[in-house]
């Protein structure tokens, strides 16, 4: 039996992994820092069919052990200070755990067995200023954020541990991708949440910052299946999952408000200066032609279908609550 271990099993993606790979007959762990408040709200209904281990990126030791333990033939490193507004609040967190975490984790997997394939979270966030429309495996970075920096780090040290030590270790570099999951941190969650909060005359307004910037926008549940296809190839390779199309976040705004049918979307958006950032990465825009041709993946949601889909499920969970 294929035996996963996922770090940043709570998260979005992390979640949806965890479903993916049960259905395709993985025993399943997951790596869950110990704290006093654990968040398992996404994985809930996974509880009985995974096996939690205690660890942390920040541990080496700790990541030895559980390796050890698990046995796993895949790991997929999804574990990250996630959100780029907190990473210039805390940029040096963000270093040590999105960064400096995937190479403890590679190094304590060349101890451990260095046969283990590895998945790194890799992220668009690392092209910031854009060099060149779309971007591609061999676009040069430029991230514009503590977190896309962090994320660049962590890319090449997934290379270097590729072309260093024959292990096989793949990056995503995934553009975004969103779902009913997603943080309520996320702009994406944030405008389908209000819009929802609107329909339901909890909310007359939602706060946001730059409405102009412009994003590859996918559903996250196709991006998770790429991730486990990278791991299936007969080499390891970098690849960009994308859908080849771009959105602004009013566009984002319209499309939700559009869902609840309304038009006049402007009356309940308010631009706030606290949600600007330091340095905004404007226009990315992903082209996945070499994972359409290599692995076959293809995305299956829409942009208008994941609006949709984040907007209902939002209207419907805030029912449940009132």
């Amino acid at each position: 039996m294929p035996t996963a271990l996922i770090t940043g099993i709570t998260g979005q993606d992390g979640s949806y992994l965890a479903e993916f790979l049960l259905d395709k007959g993985y025993k399943v762990y997951g790596l869950v820092r110990r704290c006093s408040s654990p968040n398992y709200e996404r994985i809930n209904h996974l509880l009985d069919k995974i096996t939690l281990v205690d660890g942390d990126l920040l541990d080496t030791s700790s990541l030895i052990r559980v390796l050890q333990e698990a046995k796993p033939t895949e790991v997929y490193n999804l574990a990250s200070q996630s959100f780029v507004g907190v990473s210039w609040k805390e940029p040096i967190l963000t270093g040590e755990v999105t960064g400096l975490g995937a190479t403890r984790l590679l190094e304590a997997i060349r101890i451990v067995n260095p046969k283990t394939k590895f998945y790194q979270a890799s992220s668009s966030e690392m092209f910031g200023k854009v060099r060149e429309t779309p971007q591609t495996e061999t676009t040069p970075f430029h991230p514009r954020s503590p977190y896309g920096v962090a994320k660049a780090y962590a890319h090449y040290t997934t290379v270097n541990y590729r072309e260093s030590y024959d292990m096989f270790a793949c990056g995503g570099i995934l553009f975004n991708h969103e779902s009913p999951r997603r943080g309520l941190e996320f702009v994406t969650r944030k405008i389908s949440h209000g819009v929802a909060r609107i329909h339901l005359k909890l909310a007359d307004k939602i706060k946001l910052g730059n409405i102009e910037a412009k994003r590859d926008w996918g559903f996250a549940g196709d991006y998770v299946r790429a991730m486990w296809m990278m791991l299936q190839q007969p080499e390891p390779n970098d690849y960009v999952i994308a859908t080849g199309e771009t959105h602004s976040v009013q566009e984002f705004v319209e499309e939700s408000f559009r869902a609840i049918g309304i038009k006049n979307w402007k009356d309940f958006i308010e631009q706030d200066e606290r949600y600007m950032r330091p340095a905004e990465v404007d226009y990315l825009i992903g082209d996945c032609s070499k994972a359409k041709k290599e692995l076959k993946w293809e995305p299956s949601v829409s942009f208008k279908q994941l609006v949709e889909m984040m907007v209902a499920s939002d209207i419907d969970m805030l029912k449940k609550q009132i």
